[in-house]
């Protein structure tokens, strides 16, 4: 996330956030239930309340033993209540947070595909993957613990208050004066706690990135001799999420005193007007009991917000930036809409002075046509910017000018509706080189498969080998030509007209090579419009059209 995207949900502290309830329907019915749930916990916080009272008067009284046994029969079932609404509460909170994180995580993948690879180039993806990960997963704290007792404040607070000015009206007003200190003080503590964990946050992401990047560039690393120093990095990043984890610690006991000893000295204030008045006469035990049992459930509720918005911070931290992921979509969708997404029958591609952008910088124009049974070479030195014109047809960099598909504007197509594409990084997951070929293809089909693998010249691979994260257990070469393959099925299985393919034989001999330029030249036969880049001059035999790029200075 940048900056700015982080900071905009973040400057407003609110006890739940709207967009909650908007992009996780799941929330909504849980309110719903631990509102009702709140409702009974307050009524049976009453009363057992009054059946205490009424026991321990009864029995000072001299009640008669079989209704002081009926009483304290009424009072055992009562804590037995409480302590089933308790499990209900928790037990629902817990299918809710399974549930809400199941559908932000959900909507942050639709989301980042709404989104596409432009916008994707500009995010750290390990970031992405922290905040779908282990920050979504702090919201069972969020929902176990701080929504249930913000509900039950909110329920319980105001009814406890008013049985008790009904009961000693004295009492009441001196819980109704000494109740906003706790908010107050929950307030100024709960700004200073935020800070430091958004803080604590974005250190465990700033972690999470470099230590992504620092293993994938291990090995160019250990080759200039600089692995000591990316190790001394991370452990620099690593001591200061240490420090802040330690200052949210820090905080939250300094917090959870507080509010405890403000309550307690609101109760004893309490509980001393209780006590002179009863000893003047002015009050009845039994009243004065009921009320100084009810007193310190008065402000439970709220106390317990405070405490446990510490748990939840680090849920709330994340959720502002999935809310800020899912805001930018949804703007995105909005703006956008009415894009075309039927599969494009032909394939006739058109640029008409393409300049990509590449931040704030554009670079020079550039024009051609494609159509299908045409392979077209696009060649030039390194850095004349000819992967940034697949970039830009695949959705991943910002252009100006004219680029179309059959007459339609690429930027309002999906690109998987027509395009197949292999770049310069393979881009494999884990899985079976068969799930690699197939990948996206809900029904993969194995002769297309092993048929994509024998034009990609890599029918030596047997399509059930498992391989390791992004593609490990292939060299270089073999996992270049599995991508290729991957292309290639997309074409095969007719869900692409174009193929787009960037330096397909970089990796191979000149043999192999051959294979491939004939490989490719028969998909275009057979109908495909074939984008090729490639710096070998062995590739111009097989195209109808060759478009040179030459290195230009980028201009603004």
């Amino acid at each position: 996330m940048t900056e700015t995207d982080a900071a905009a949900p973040r400057e407003r502290m609110r006890p739940v956030d709207p967009r909650l309830l908007r992009y996780a329907s799941a929330s909504r019915g849980f309110f719903v239930a631990i509102g009702v749930i709140a409702v009974a916990q307050t009524a049976v916080i009453v009363a057992f309340a009054w059946l205490l009272t009424r026991a321990i008067t009864g029995a000072i009284d001299g009640m008669p033993q079989r209704e002081l046994v009926e009483t304290l029969g009424a009072l055992a079932i009562v804590v037995v209540a409480r302590a089933v609404l308790l499990w209900a509460r928790e037990a629902a909170a817990a299918r809710a947070a399974a549930r809400v994180q199941t559908q932000l995580r959900t909507a942050l993948v639709d989301a980042v595909g709404t989104l596409g690879p432009a916008w994707l180039g500009t995010r750290n993806s390990a970031q992405l993957a922290i905040t779908a990960g282990r920050g979504l997963d702090a919201l069972e704290a969020y929902f176990g613990r701080y929504l249930p007792q913000l509900v039950q404040t909110v329920v319980a607070t105001p009814i406890i208050l008013a049985v008790m000015w009904w009961q000693d009206w004295i009492s009441g007003l001196t819980v109704l004066l000494t109740l906003p200190l706790i908010p107050l003080f929950m307030v100024l503590i709960g700004l200073a706690t935020r800070t430091v964990q958004q803080r604590q946050w974005q250190t465990l992401q700033r972690l999470a990135a470099r230590f992504a990047d620092t293993v994938q560039g291990l090995s160019t690393l250990k080759v200039f001799g600089r692995q000591h120093r990316a190790a001394a990095s991370i452990e620099q990043v690593t001591e200061t999420y240490r420090r802040e984890t330690m200052k949210v610690l820090r905080i939250s006991f300094l917090s959870g005193f507080a509010l405890e000893f403000l309550a307690s000295i609101s109760v004893a204030i309490v509980a001393v007007s209780i006590g002179f008045r009863l000893v003047d006469g002015a009050l009845a035990l039994s009243v004065g009991l009921f009320v100084l049992l009810l007193a310190p459930e008065a402000y439970l509720p709220i106390r317990q917000v405070g405490v446990q918005f510490h748990a939840a911070a680090e849920g709330v931290a994340a959720t502002d930036d999935v809310f800020a992921v899912l805001d930018a979509a949804r703007a995105s969708s909005r703006h956008g809409a009415g894009h075309a997404s039927a599969a494009i029958p032909d394939g006739v591609v058109r640029l008409d002075g393409v300049r990509v952008r590449r931040g704030e910088r554009m670079l020079p124009p550039v024009s051609l046509e494609a159509g299908p049974g045409t392979v077209t070479l696009v060649e030039g030195p390194s850095g004349a910017g000819k992967s940034s014109v697949f970039a830009a047809l695949r959705g991943a960099a910002e252009f100006d000018g004219d680029a179309e598909c059959d007459g339609i504007d690429v930027r309002e197509l999906a690109p998987s509706s027509w395009l197949a594409w292999a770049g310069q990084q393979p881009g494999l997951v884990t899985g079976t080189i068969a799930e690699n070929v197939a990948l996206g293809d809900t029904a993969p089909d194995e002769e297309i498969v092993r048929r994509a693998l024998e034009l990609a010249c890599a029918d030596d691979l047997e399509p059930g080998r498992a391989l390791g994260v992004q593609g490990a257990g292939l060299s270089g070469g073999q996992a270049h030509r599995v991508a290729v393959a991957r292309a290639l099925y997309r074409r095969l299985g007719g869900r692409a007209a174009v193929v787009a393919l960037d330096e397909p034989s970089s990796a191979l001999d000149p043999v192999t090579e051959e294979r491939l330029w004939r490989s490719i030249r028969s998909i275009a036969d057979d109908g495909a419009t074939v984008l090729l880049i490639s710096h070998r001059t062995s590739a111009r035999a097989i195209a109808d059209r060759v478009v040179r790029l030459e290195p230009s200075e980028v201009v603004a």
